[in-house]
């Protein structure tokens, strides 16, 4: 496991990178080898104090983000969400491997922009690997992402495809008709 501390607008002293190295080393009984987890630590006006990390294995891309009054704590609550989503994720992909007759896909990732500003503007483009996957795995991935929806391509029509989160708590698939 590669484990890269980043500071935005704070110093990352030696202690805080050890911190969250031993914090993060609790994931290797989840994850393979080859994982590269980039935790980026922040304040802002001094008083919230967030914590990010972004794990990429095998195309599986898992993020989180915590803000508290104190860095320390920012990282305990963090460990603990992303955890719980490698955990979730594991579980998934072992019943799904079930369901599938031990063949599963790994899963790309996308993310949104939310501009803040009242004239919409691309603030930012992000490019993702896309990998053919089952619309229950595309469920999962964005579910790890922690985010509203999610854009794949269908291993089942080659077409690409959008789920993303109800009002209901359920969850929507929109297919292009052609």
């Amino acid at each position: 496991m590669q484990v890269s501390v980043i500071g935005r607008h704070i110093e990352v002293t030696d202690a805080l990178k050890q911190y969250a190295n031993e914090k993060f080393v609790r994931l290797d009984k989840y994850l393979p080898k080859n994982v590269q987890v980039v935790i980026t630590l922040s304040v802002v006006k001094k008083v919230h104090h967030i914590a990010e990390a972004v794990i990429k294995s095998s195309g599986v891309l898992i993020q989180a983000s915590e803000e508290t009054e104190e860095m320390y704590s920012a990282i305990d609550l963090l460990i603990e969400k992303i955890e719980r989503r490698v955990r979730r994720y594991k579980e998934k992909l072992v019943d799904h491997k079930h369901h599938n007759n031990g063949r599963t896909e790994p899963a790309g990732a996308a993310e949104a922009a939310h501009p803040a500003d009242r004239i919409p503007q691309i603030i930012k483009t992000k490019r993702f690997d896309m990998k053919p996957m089952q619309p229950e795995e595309a469920v999962m991935q964005m579910e790890l992402l922690d985010k509203d929806f999610f854009i794949f391509s269908n291993a089942g029509n080659g077409q690409l495809n959008v789920i993303y989160k109800r009002k209901d708590g359920n969850v929507g698939l929109i297919e292009p008709a052609l």
